[in-house]
């Protein structure tokens, strides 16, 4: 393959009077261009543009090593835009030590009110304009899928097609609302993966009882908490990756001269699974993602009171999802300088509207999306009513993967979505 590195320069506030003045403050967004060597450069230059959005939020841009998987099918046909959403990657990256430069703890909440959904389609058209490409294609996973509906809202002249997986965003509705939809898949995941692996429940509650009674620290110096160690729950989003968990657990114990304890090589592989170090807007813009015209108010924390088999006190303890919690702004040493801007964020009230239902309703653009009928990330039922709500968008509903299918086999999953997309254009 062949890459090319873009920067580019653009509103901090797309929507504001000010955004296209000579004095309006602005920040660099990157991507990175994969182009497949069986093109030579000159048809390179004519292939069309797919732009793929990220999961998260927080995640930057995938750095690809060779083509495979989806890209490598999307390479067929497309020259691939990797973006850096804003705050992420090369894109005026955020994290505790540069948010700071912000000023004041208020200062820095209203500065990250411009990393949503809004503000980066309104980046892609920035881009895709100053490129010179007509509408493009893009393709969304999770957080993504997110973004390419505000996209398909805010400015489906810039769009060919959409490709969306594992991402139907509730249109409407409140984030308490979605969490009592994915608890409830959550705790049926781990019901499944502990009859799979009976001798992993034992483990979980031998780790949680030792974890209450004996002081564990991460090799960072912080201390290993019942909570803490719930987190990985994120294993069980997965389609394969889910017997990575049974890997991890089985490395849990070794037996000392002070009797049994956690091993140095499993808490060395917690201290990644437990971090946001590599992510922290993850955490801070959570649950914003969720939040129109209303305050989250750490909903996952509330919720969570509804479903006492995840408190981390309970007698067999549940592993948890991508739940944001309170907690994890004390516990996390990446995290703890931001819990005040976090605290702002989530009181906030006023967020702008993400989508636009009606123009939703009377969509002209290709959507296909596939739906993982057990995804614990984005519920199934969720995701049905927000794809009836788009005119025109086409779903492949599927028990064959989990939320990360595209790392199990992109290649056909992508081919088949954009068949879809095609089939409608004739």
């Amino acid at each position: 393959m062949r890459t090319a590195e873009h920067y580019f320069t653009v509103p901090l506030d797309h929507f504001s009077p000010e955004a296209s003045g000579t004095g309006a403050e602005s920040i660099e967004v990157f991507a990175r261009e994969y182009v497949s060597a069986d093109h030579s450069e000159a048809e390179a230059a004519q292939l069309p543009w797919l732009v793929y959005l990220q999961g998260g939020p927080g995640g930057r841009g995938n750095r690809l090593a060779s083509l495979g998987g989806w890209s490598k099918a999307a390479a067929k046909d497309f020259r691939i835009l990797m973006l850096d959403q804003r705050g992420t990657g090369l894109s005026s990256p955020i994290d505790r030590n540069s948010l700071p430069l912000r000023g004041s703890t208020r200062a820095q909440a209203e500065y990250l009110t411009h990393f949503r959904a809004d503000s980066i389609v309104a980046d892609a058209e920035l881009i895709r304009h100053a490129l010179g490409s007509g509408p493009w294609t893009i393709y969304g996973q999770s957080y993504g899928g997110f973004c390419a509906l505000s996209y398909l809202s805010f400015a489906p002249e810039g769009l060919r097609e959409v490709l969306i997986t594992g991402g139907l965003a509730p249109l409407t509705g409140t984030a308490d609302h979605v969490y009592q939809s994915t608890f409830r898949r959550v705790a049926a995941r781990n019901a499944e993966y502990f009859s799979w692996y009976p001798e992993d429940r034992r483990t979980v509650d031998r780790i949680a009882s030792h974890l209450r009674d004996t002081p564990e620290f991460l090799p960072d110096g912080e201390r290993l908490t019942v909570e803490r160690f719930q987190m990985v729950g994120a294993f069980l989003g997965g389609n394969t990756r889910v017997d990575g968990l049974h890997c991890l657990l089985e490395d849990a114990f070794v037996e000392t001269s002070e009797g049994s304890r956690l091993s140095d090589s499993f808490l060395e592989q917690l201290r990644a699974l437990v971090s946001r170090a590599a992510n922290p807007l993850y955490a801070l813009m959570h649950e914003s993602i969720y939040g129109q015209g209303q305050a989250t108010e750490w909903a996952a924390w509330r919720v969570l009171k509804e479903f006492p088999e995840f408190r981390p006190d309970a007698a067999q303890i549940l592993l948890t999802g991508e739940m944001v919690y309170p907690w994890y702004f004390e516990q996390d040493p990446a995290l703890r300088p931001l819990r005040d801007v976090a605290g702002l964020l989530a009181a906030k009230d006023d967020w702008n509207s993400l989508y636009d239902p009606a123009r939703l309703a009377a969509n002209t653009v290709p959507v296909a999306a596939a739906i993982y009928s057990q995804d614990i990330y984005v519920d199934r039922d969720l995701s049905r009513e927000t794809a009836a709500a788009v005119r025109g968008l086409q779903v492949w509903e599927t028990a064959k993967f989990h939320h990360d299918g595209i790392s199990d086999d992109g290649e056909a999953i992508f081919a088949r979505l954009l068949g879809m997309t095609r089939s409608v254009r004739g």
